[in-house]
């Protein structure tokens, strides 16, 4: 027996759908680079739900693969971003993007 047996591939989509929009919105709206990361994550999640639902759908576990893969790249994207936006800390003292430029040769 399903636990929540009302809930079709629609709700997931939407779900997806709802929460890719925010990430796309907080790339563009806001400048501090922490901020910036979560929302490549809030993105990179909503297409590991998007295709977690997929999968259940058509009784497959290709997709968790891919899902898997995609969480090592987020991992390892984290890892190095954060490094770089340290030095950028200790370097300029903000993490704002709009000082970027002054990194130019």
């Amino acid at each position: 027996m399903e636990l929540l047996p009302n809930i079709t591939i629609n709700h997931y989509l939407l779900v997806s759908v709802a929460l890719f929009s925010l990430g796309i919105l907080g790339i563009l709206l806001r400048r501090n680079a922490i901020i910036m990361f979560m929302c490549v994550e809030l993105m990179l999640n909503a297409v590991n739900l998007m295709l977690v639902a997929f999968s259940k759908m058509w009784g497959q576990t290709d997709a968790q693969v891919f899902v898997f893969f995609i969480m090592v790249v987020a991992a390892a994207e984290v890892a190095v971003g954060l490094a770089i936006l340290m030095m950028l800390y200790r370097n300029m003292n903000t993490t704002s993007t709009d000082v970027l430029d002054k990194l130019k040769w």
